[in-house]
This record gives structure tokens, C-alpha cells and sequence, in this order.
């Protein structure tokens, strides 16, 4: 039995979706926020709750077609393992986020609709990265919870 964790997690790309090249291998790191309404029976309208964001990670082929279909904004469903990535900023502290290494990541065809497109691209061997600077840089920006 395997004790990874593994998630689905539905929401709105919330920041670019940039290619990045590791050693030998093409990866990306973006956040999805997902915003849960609820009916609120008193005022007899739908309430927001709190925004939840989700750091993602996807590495090879499915970076490579992620960054060519993925824009700010875009509902999407992500499954994959939850990991804990720790780095140490520049000034010395360390740091920790939970991030969700996909291994399917899809537009939400619940919310609108999309058309596939095979294309066909050389296999690349695995290699490590440079996640931790990626890190820092996405919890540096600033963004705001996309419209639901």
C-alpha cells in the first residue's frame, strides 16, 4: 500500500502558467484558488467563503502542454501527490509550502468548454530542479482570488 497523499483540487489558474527548464527537464509551478459559495438562507443570497490556494507542480510532458493550454483564469481540476517543499530565503529563514505534484491536470468542462490536440514531442529524461527560487518567487506575488 502506498501511503502517498493523493488530491484533487478544482479552482481558478491564478497566476501565469511559465515554462521553466530544470537540469534536463521542463517543468511548471502555478497556484489555483478555489472560492466555495454557499447559500446564505437569512439574506436568501450565495455567500464566498474564504479562498483556498493551491501551489502546483508538474514536471515533462505535462508542464510542456500545461503552459500551452493554461491562462489566468481558466477552471481547472488538478489531481496528483501532496508534498511539502522546504527552502531557505535569502535572508536566511526557512520556509515551507505544501505544493500538489500533478498528474493530470484538466480545464473544468463543467464551466465551459475545450478542444484536444495531440501533439507529439521527444520524452526527456527526469532530473531535479530549481523549485525552491520558484517557490519564493510565487509566494512573493501578490494575486487576487479570480472571479468564480
Amino acid at each position: 500500500m502506498s501511503s502517498d497523499n493523493i488530491l484533487t483540487f478544482h479552482g481558478n489558474v491564478g497566476t501565469p502558467v511559465a515554462l521553466r527548464e530544470g537540469a534536463a527537464v521542463p517543468w511548471v509551478l502555478f497556484r489555483v484558488a478555489s472560492t466555495p459559495s454557499v447559500w446564505d438562507q437569512a439574506s436568501r443570497s450565495w455567500r464566498d467563503l474564504p479562498t483556498t490556494w493551491m501551489s502546483v507542480k508538474a514536471f515533462r510532458q505535462l508542464a510542456q502542454n500545461a503552459a500551452d493550454s493554461l491562462e489566468v483564469g481558466d477552471p481547472v481540476v488538478v489531481i496528483g501527490r501532496l508534498r511539502t517543499e522546504t527552502w531557505t530565503t535569502k535572508e536566511g529563514e526557512v520556509r515551507e509550502t505544501l505544493v500538489l505534484e500533478a498528474t493530470v491536470v484538466a480545464h473544468d468542462l463543467a464551466r465551459g468548454v475545450t478542444r484536444f490536440r495531440k501533439v507529439d514531442r521527444q520524452q526527456q529524461a527526469p532530473s531535479s530542479d530549481g523549485t525552491a527560487a520558484a517557490l519564493a518567487e510565487l509566494e512573493s506575488q501578490a494575486v487576487e482570488a479570480p472571479a468564480a
